[in-house]
């Protein structure tokens, strides 16, 4: 089995319980923009990441800032589910806990989760339009677009549903035309 791999299984339990928690108190979609919410925090904030996964600093200090930073900004059962995980140690999995968490959460609310590279961002009308296509592919209520700008696309794009990939990309193209001239 991979680290990853691993990673994921001793994660899962964890947003199982969290996902169980916000469906309980009826607020699955408050947990989510508290979850985003935490992300984004922690991706601004590198040394607040490396603070709360130091081993050399105590539980009780990782819980005082956590209460701090975030007892008027969030549900009081995350706050709890990220005090837990510290006395756990298994904050450094919060990634990975977030991550699996929306899996589950998306998968009950039957939404898909695409990626989609892109060489330029799309407009609206374009994002709506793939939007529906996806949704009459797969058959999903609702689909979430995580889209990301890749210049090395040169112009087009790529989509990933869970394994599938759609390459509409001119790079994806030349590659293309680059494997049958050298396949003949």
């Amino acid at each position: 089995m991979s680290y990853q791999g691993l990673l994921v299984k001793v994660a899962l339990p964890y947003a199982e319980a969290l996902l169980e928690s916000a469906k309980d108190s009826h607020s699955i979609e408050k947990t989510n923009q508290d979850l985003y919410l935490i992300l984004d925090v922690l991706s601004q904030s590198k040394d607040l990441k490396l603070f709360l996964e130091n081993p050399l600093i105590t539980s009780e200090a990782k819980k005082n800032v956590l209460n701090q930073l975030l007892l008027n900004q969030v549900n009081y059962f995350v706050l709890k589910f990220l005090l837990v995980l510290i006395d756990r140690r298994r904050i450094t999995l919060l990634n990975v806990i977030i991550e699996k968490y929306f899996d589950l959460a998306y998968k009950l609310d039957s939404t898909v989760i695409v990626e989609v590279l892109t060489a330029s961002a799309f407009t609206e009308l374009q994002q709506n339009n793939l939007v529906e296509k996806i949704k009459e592919m797969t058959k999903s209520k609702s689909v979430k677009l995580d889209i990301k700008i890749d210049s090395h696309l040169i112009g087009g794009f790529i989509v990933k549903i869970g394994s599938k990939i759609i390459d509409t990309s001119l790079s994806g193209k030349l590659k293309q035309i680059a494997f049958y001239l050298n396949s003949n």
